[in-house]
């Protein structure tokens, strides 16, 4: 027994049935059995109860197997399958075994299979999977694996592709392979798609092409992609509008797609004209895209390069005029764009040359210009220059004041002249000159006169200020003029201003002032002089000098003979100061200092011994008449130390001296002033007083008026009392009075309202009763004549002449009750028949109106409803309810 139990384990360990068990096959389930014996392999289906012999196992595991089940547009992939003969057995070899295709490769479809099958011994199942399904307008690429003999009988080798266009249910081949379903390219408007041939074929509108060409496709809709080609790019359209169009070249030669045979090279342009969209060909190639050209009415252009024909005429030039709108083609140059006509006025001109010579009509007269010709074209006028005229440039008359001009050169002379005071146009042979002044020059108008010249061709002016001289300078004929201000002065052509350079600051420095004007006084220089006395003090003096120029009618200009008139009087100062103190020593001189000064300056009179009053030069006109010393200091150390001093205890004793005066000064005033108060205290005590006693007086008589003006008022005010108690009594009761009338009044208004109140809702309830009786009154006569017409006559003429009975009926119909029909004399119940019909209608309101009507040939009668019947006392002859008020 544990033999057993090994053995079963190992079986079941190595996947073999143990031989003593069973194995159940259901319907549609299978096994592979292996035959230790003969070592063959072979299937077993159910149903049936398999029992394994000692020399089989069951290969297929412990369970069994269920049969492939093909569904509805699937298929089974199987590898190895088995072999069949012409009646589709399976072919066994000689020793039983099932023959398989090694390698090989079934497919088995819904449609072969319909039912259920198993796998033999060798088979395997790969995939079972759908059968792809083409859409319509898809189509399915497909490519050979092997030679093979399709369906349709066409040879294919491997390598092959083709294409299976749907809606079709593609079932799969083994000889085949699935590349990719292709779906279609969807063209719009304005689109086309470009294609390149993978190598020779037939495209899909049957033209021959060759390996890498590429064409497009522009006819909207669908397109599927040949096997043979490749989508290179969809292609846009290009809108071209009035204002847009397209510079185009070939790549190649061809013809385009409107006919047109291009050469390889060639460019030229698209607009709208040709066509609203354009879609670029493959041998085509966009260079740019070309907005339009405007001319306006005042604009003109000049064309380089015109095209003419399918070629450029390189190197002319013609002009265009506005108004005018075109597209520059291939090669057309715009030079320098669009230019506006020339609009001159009054005071404008052109300058003009002849770049060749040319003819041109100018007020019917034809006038020849020779090439670099010159002349002028003169406003009010628009002008338009030709491709033969250059425009030098754009003249326009200069205004100018009466103290304002130009320069003017002529271009053939070359003289040079001013024009000023007047508004002038230059000519055809002149030009603007330009006047150079030195850079000292330029500096001194503007810092001077406060003008910064930057035409340089605009006259050369300088206000020359009040007591001043000007000295100008003709190069040309090397003369001096002077001129005094004020004035203005201008410049001729050839003419300078003289810069004079003076010594300038305290001490003087040679060079520091530059001017274009001298004053002619009388004003004042300042300078310092170095001097040394007898006793070798050195000292610094600073001195002042007024001075004048003395002019001299018949040599105006003898003020410009020195140079630096200013360093040269101050050293002559100096030396005269120099040479004076020299001889005396310090404390003299400090004792004389301003004598002494002057005394060297001035000189002496040697007729009168006196002082001289002025110093005169001769060589320029220059006359000193004042000097004035504004300080003394020296220049040794000790010297000063003890000028020092000695000025400090002048100071202090001066000080002093003017201190006690001032004390004394100050005490005397103050006695006065002391004296002056005390009279003044003096007399207002006496005014004091005097006031006093006129304002007891006033106390005294204010006291009186009071005690009299208080009993006045005493008076006054208990009579108006008594006055106004009484009127105020009288007052009160007419208001009483007048209160119980208002009273009375009110009263009678309000009974009078309330009655006219109830008056008008009496009336408007009565009023309104009347309406709603006549209302319904109406509306019950507009009824029962709707219900006689609806009726008709006949219809009551045969109610009449019917019996009771079907009286009742028809009258039952109508919705009535009762009725009862009387002659003027007799009444006569005719409807006693009809009793039955109130029980059916006991519900219906008890308020029906009556009715009244008269016919030709019967007598007339009152009808009343079962309401008249019941209530007589109630009810009047017309059937109306009377209503009694409580």
């Amino acid at each position: 027994r544990q033999m057993c139990i090994r053995d079963r384990y190992q079986r079941r360990v190595h996947g073999i049935q143990n031989t003593e068990e069973t194995m159940k096959l259901a319907p549609f389930q299978y096994i592979h059995v292996l035959d230790k014996n003969k070592n063959l392999t072979r299937i077993e289906t159910g149903p049936q109860n398999f029992v394994n012999l000692e020399h089989e196992i069951i290969i297929t595991g412990e369970e069994p197997q269920d049969f492939i089940v093909l569904k509805p547009y699937t298929y089974a992939l199987i590898h190895d399958p088995v072999i069949r003969g012409e009646n589709k057995d399976i072919l066994l070899d000689p020793h039983g075994q099932v023959k398989v295709r090694y390698g090989e490769q079934e497919i088995r479809t819904d449609a072969q299979y319909p039912e259920p099958f198993p796998l033999y011994p060798g088979e395997t199942l790969k995939k079972i999977d759908r059968l792809t399904a083409i859409p319509r307008d898809c189509a399915l690429k497909v490519r050979a694996n092997r030679d093979f003999v399709d369906k349709t009988s066409a040879k294919r080798q491997a390598g092959d592709e083709w294409q299976i266009k749907g809606p079709h249910i593609y079932v799969p081949r083994i000889e085949e392979d699935k590349v990719q379903l292709q779906e279609p390219i969807i063209l719009d408007i304005n689109k086309a798609i470009k294609i390149r041939a993978k190598y020779q074929c037939v495209d899909g509108e049957g033209k021959f092409r060759q390996a890498g060409e590429e064409w497009l496709i522009r006819r909207p809709g669908q397109y599927m992609l040949g096997v043979h080609e490749v989508l290179v790019e969809i292609v846009n359209g290009i809108v071209l509008t009035d204002k847009k169009a397209i510079h185009l070249t070939a790549t190649r030669t061809f013809k385009d797609v409107y006919g047109i045979e291009r050469r390889a090279g060639e460019e030229w342009l698209v607009t709208k004209a040709t066509t609203s969209v354009h879609i670029c060909d493959v041998n085509e190639k966009i260079v740019a895209e070309i907005s339009v050209t405007v001319l306006r009415s005042d604009e003109h252009c000049y064309l380089l390069n015109p095209r003419k024909g399918n070629e450029n005429e390189m190197g002319k030039k013609i002009l265009i005029k506005g108004p005018k709108i075109f597209f520059l083609q291939p090669g057309e140059v715009l030079e320098s764009g669009i230019k506006r006509n020339y609009i001159l006025g009054d005071d404008e001109a052109l300058l003009l040359t002849a770049i060749e010579d040319f003819q041109e009509i100018v007020r019917e007269k034809t006038i020849k210009h020779v090439s670099g010709e010159r002349w002028m074209i003169y406003g009010p006028c628009s002008y338009v220059p030709s491709v033969e005229v250059a425009i030098l440039e754009t003249r326009k008359a200069i205004p100018m004041d009466q103290v304002e001009g130009i320069y003017v050169r002529d271009c053939k002379s070359g003289t040079v002249r001013a024009v000023i005071g007047k508004t002038y146009m230059l000519t055809e042979n002149e030009e603007l000159a330009a006047k150079m002044c030195p850079d000292i020059v330029m500096e001194l108008l503007k810092k001077q006169n406060h003008v910064d010249r930057k035409e340089h061709f605009r006259l050369v002016t300088f206000k020359c200020p009040f007591n001043a001289v000007v000295q100008i300078y003709d190069y040309k004929t090397k003369t001096n003029r002077v001129e005094f201000g004020p004035t203005l002065v201008m410049l001729a052509p050839d003419e300078q201003f003289t810069v004079t350079y003076l010594s300038g600051s305290t001490p003087k420095v040679p060079g520091r002032v530059s001017t274009l004007y001298l004053l002619l006084g009388p004003t004042f220089s300042t300078d310092v002089a170095e001097v040394e006395t007898s006793d070798h003090a050195r000292l610094e003096i600073k001195l002042s000098y007024n001075w004048r120029f003395i002019v001299d009618q018949k040599n105006k200009g003898h003020m410009y003979n020195v140079r630096d008139f200013i360093g040269d009087m101050c050293k002559a100062m100096a030396s005269r100061v120099r040479s004076a103190v020299a001889t005396v020593p310090f404390d003299q001189f400090h004792r004389s200092s301003v004598s002494a000064i002057r005394k060297a300056i001035f000189g002496v009179n040697p007729e009168t011994k006196a002082l001289n009053k002025t110093l005169f030069f001769d060589n320029n006109g220059l006359e000193i008449f004042n000097v004035d010393i504004q300080n003394i200091e020296p220049k040794d150390k000790k010297t000063k130390e003890s000028l020092d001093k000695t000025v400090t205890q002048a100071i202090q004793i001066t000080t002093k001296i003017q201190e006690q005066d001032a004390r004394r000064i100050a005490d005397k005033c103050e006695q006065e002033e002391k004296g002056k108060l005390d009279c003044l205290i003096l007399d207002n005590k006496a005014v004091v007083e005097k006031a006093k006693e006129g304002l007891l007086k006033l106390k005294a008589d204010s006291d009186t008026i009071k005690s009299k003006g208080q009993a006045i008022a005493d008076a006054r005010a208990k009579a108006e009392a008594a006055e106004i108690t009484a009127k105020a009594e009288v007052t009160a009761a007419n208001l009483r009075a007048l209160a119980k009338k208002t009273r009375e009044m009110s009263h009678i208004e309000y009974e009078k309202a309330k009655n006219l109140i109830e008056y008008n809702h009496l009336k408007a309830v009565n009023e309104q009763k009347v309406s709603k009786g006549k209302a319904l009154a109406a509306i019950e006569a507009d009824k029962f004549k709707a219900i006689m017409t609806a009726i008709g006559q006949d219809t009551l003429i045969q109610i009449a002449m019917s019996g009771p009975e079907m009286q009742a009926k028809m009258l039952g119909a109508l919705g009535l009750q009762g009725y009862m029909i009387m002659g003027s004399t007799n009444p006569i119940n005719l409807f006693t028949a009809a009793n039955g019909m109130i029980k059916n209608d006991e519900k219906k309101e008890q308020d029906q109106p009556s009715i009244l009507t008269s016919f030709s040939y019967i007598y007339n009668c009152l009808l009343y409803t079962s309401d008249a019947a019941d209530e007589r006392s109630s009810v009047d002859l017309g059937g109306r309810r009377i209503i009694k008020k409580k």
